[in-house]
């Protein structure tokens, strides 16, 4: 077994809770070694293995893993699990899994994940967690809209008036609200008050995060991106050198056209959607401000705009702008001390 192991120059992981599977290749891509090791072996074990490539899966607990591999002088690189899928031979279990990772590290063709560091792990989840509270609350807002609905109480769309709203309703002693749906409804109402609370303290956060980052501020220049977005195109995206171009970043994010060509004949369909959905929908977001407060007369982007408008619907503008910030924002990245020019017509 020591020879085996001395033998290893690559390794595939599949990450569980307690237990992580390992399979180890030789220089030919032969499997050598097949082994099993509970959470607090498995450091132990690769800092005293001479260094080699490491690939695992994208998962919980997949940075964590990559930075402390990294650490004991390995190299690392974490795998989406669809690209993952196809070379695993047949029955499905844990072993079949590490043994595919390892084959699917060594392939030139396959696109990883890039490893980030704690900080942007960190922005990340502020970002998540705001976005549970965002669908909490408007889960919630249409709940109470409902129970009003059945008492005949309308309430307007819009999360503005619903503020205005139900206050109102629940103090008009006049409607037919019965005393326990209005004690309900007031406790739903706190609900949606601590919600908002708690969605306005995280947004202050990454406001704050913001102004302590040069690559933020940067990327809060190009057209359509403010504190939010540029904290969530740092936070997942890094430094941008994982992707080729503009374009890749662009389909990364699910903002390019899906491709279903044969026989010479190119097909291109709507978006992929593939990739961060919260991300994308930022993005979205910002390109439809950009197209209502754009400055259509001054700039480069404003004539842009107004010709795809003349041939094209309005939220195919929308979409093809969020298609192409995210190029702009790569070259942001990539290239430290760059910022959006705004050309003037």
């Amino acid at each position: 077994m020591k020879k085996r192991i001395e033998g290893v120059t690559t390794y595939g992981i599949d990450i569980g809770k307690n237990t992580f599977h390992v399979v180890g290749l030789d220089s030919s891509g032969k499997p050598v070694l097949h082994s099993k090791f509970r959470r607090d072996r498995l450091l132990v074990h690769f800092a005293n293995t001479p260094a080699a490539l490491i690939g695992m899966e994208s998962c919980p607990g997949s940075q964590w893993l990559a930075r402390k591999l990294q650490a004991s002088g390995h190299s690392v690189k974490i795998i989406p699990a669809q690209f993952v899928k196809p070379y695993v031979k047949s029955n499905k279990n844990d072993m079949v899994d590490a043994a595919a990772i390892a084959e699917a590290v060594t392939r030139p063709t396959t696109r990883f994940t890039q490893i980030r560091h704690p900080e942007q792990c960190a922005r990340q989840a502020l970002h998540r967690v705001r976005d549970r509270y965002m669908s909490q609350r408007t889960g919630l807002i249409n709940q109470i809209r409902g129970f009003l609905l059945e008492f005949g109480v309308p309430i307007r769309l819009g999360v503005g008036v619903f503020r205005l709203d139900v206050p109102r309703a629940l103090g008009d002693e006049e409607n037919e609200l019965p005393p326990s749906m209005r004690s309900l409804l007031a406790d739903l109402w706190n609900d949606f008050k601590l919600l908002e609370a708690r969605i306005e303290e995280l947004s202050r956060q990454i406001q704050r995060s913001v102004q302590y980052s040069d690559t933020a501020r940067r990327l809060m220049t190009v057209p359509g991106i403010g504190p939010l977005a540029a904290s969530a195109l740092e936070a997942s995206a890094g430094n941008g050198h994982q992707f080729a171009n503009g374009r890749f970043f662009a389909a990364w994010l699910g903002l390019t056209p899906r491709e279903y060509s044969t026989g010479g004949k190119t097909t291109l369909l709507s978006i992929s959607k593939r990739g961060n959905t919260y991300l994308r929908r930022l993005l979205v977001h910002g390109a439809r401000s950009c197209v209502q407060t754009c400055d259509r007369q001054r700039h480069q982007l404003g004539a842009w705009i107004t010709k795809l408008e003349q041939r094209m619907h309005r939220n195919k503008v929308i979409v093809a702008l969020a298609n192409k910030i995210p190029r702009v924002a790569w070259k942001i990245l990539t290239k430290p001390e760059e910022i959006y020019g705004w050309a003037e017509v």
